[in-house]
């Protein structure tokens, strides 16, 4: 396994693959609409018709849009292509949460995290990267160094694949109906604003009313403070679409620039004064997340800081106690010490929910995915 360098910022080992014809899962609707204005003239109600077809029904190849003329089918077929991801294996965790390992064409693995919720539906956790473009100390993905950005396809594909994994179980039990991916959070592997325009395609096709039709105010994108593209998140009016949660993690700068290099580059004042440009509805706060370390930043010393630097921010803490892998050189709090640190926080004025391990054992927490470990198995859709 690679060793993390500690730099700000890590360029890919190479670029997007390009293909000779486009895949149209890397278009939104729009774009989908001009393509097949060059490619497929017709009524416009054709291209809600094929963008349905991609991303509702999630459809394994052209031939299967039924509704579509066959000559017109062949035409697709002939100019754009229709990939999948491809599932390599799952592993399920005791408190039901799934780990899917998931291969690119060009033979890459990534990860994704389904994760119960407490009432109907399930959050998904997905990737951005083949690897991580940032060096963060504490997270497992860093280690694997920055192979490549993902495509939009290989995005939203990721929420795809899940959705015909439950479905092909609900069939399999009998069930009358398939649990529903009903939120997504880009916190998986890799810097999503990072990938800024891949990602904000793919928000735009998840969120799409002809598609995944997933609710804006029910996807979070994750940052670890790429202050440009913050600034540029809230130009383009994303934080009215979406929710923007920022991995913070120490409340000095010294710390900081220890546990996540990317703070040499922009420091939590900077950070700070770009996350509260972002318009918001009132109704949602901005997230940020703190992985409690011991004896790092855990000291109530450390949540007093907490509650001056928020203190002007409409602000949620996420509190995540840090979730062991092999290499890391930290440690968990704790359950006494993190719940001393929880309470100062809260007396220090801030809003604060602490974040239980979700999938730990298969290596599927927060920090955790690195393509190893956690019993996974080959898919056969049979796992219980």
């Amino acid at each position: 396994m690679a060793s993390t360098e500690l730099v700000a910022i890590r360029p890919p080992r190479r670029g997007l693959p390009r293909s000779s014809r486009p895949h149209l899962r890397n278009l939104d609707r729009e774009e989908l609409g001009q393509w097949m204005a060059e490619h497929l003239p017709g009524p416009r109600f054709r291209v809600t018709q094929v963008f349905e077809w991609l991303h509702r029904h999630r459809v394994p190849d052209f031939e299967a849009m039924t509704n579509i003329g066959r000559a017109d089918r062949a035409r697709l077929a002939e100019h754009a292509e229709l990939p999948t991801l491809a599932v390599d294996a799952v592993a399920r965790a005791a408190d039901g949460t799934r780990k899917l390992r998931l291969r690119t064409t060009d033979g890459h693995a990534i990860e994704s995290v389904l994760i119960p919720n407490e009432g109907r539906g399930l959050t998904q956790c997905i990737s951005s990267m083949v690897g991580c473009s940032l060096t963060c100390r504490f997270c497992a993905t860093a280690t694997l160094g920055f192979e490549r950005n993902l495509h939009t396809w290989e995005i939203v594909d990721q929420v795809y694949r899940a959705q015909d994994l439950l479905a092909t179980e609900a069939e399999r039990d009998g069930a009358s109906w398939a649990p529903r991916i009903t939120n997504v959070v880009f916190m998986g592997m890799g810097e999503p604003l990072h990938n800024y325009p891949q990602v904000r395609r793919a928000l735009s096709v998840l969120t799409d009313t002809h598609g995944a039709a997933i609710a804006g105010r029910r996807i979070t994108v994750s940052t670890a403070g790429l202050v440009p593209a913050i600034e540029r998140f809230g130009r383009e009016g994303l934080g009215n679409d979406v929710g923007l949660a920022i991995s913070l993690n120490a409340s000095t700068d010294e710390v900081r620039d220890r546990v996540m290099p990317i703070n040499t580059r922009w420091n939590i004042a900077r950070l700070l004064q770009a996350v509260r440009s972002v318009p918001t509805p009132r109704r949602r706060r901005i997230t940020f997340e703190y992985v409690l370390l011991d004896g790092v930043n855990d000291a109530p010393a450390d949540a007093r800081r907490l509650g001056e630097l928020l203190r002007d921010t409409e602000a949620h803490l996420n509190v995540i106690p840090f979730n062991p892998h092999p290499g890391a050189p930290f440690a968990r709090p704790s359950a006494e010490r993190t719940d001393a640190f929880v309470r100062q926080c809260r007396r220090a004025g801030l809003e604060v929910h602490v974040r239980t391990p979700r999938g730990d054992d298969i290596a599927a927490a927060c920090g955790q995915l690195a393509l190893e470990g956690g019993g996974v198995r080959p898919a056969t859709g049979e796992e219980s």
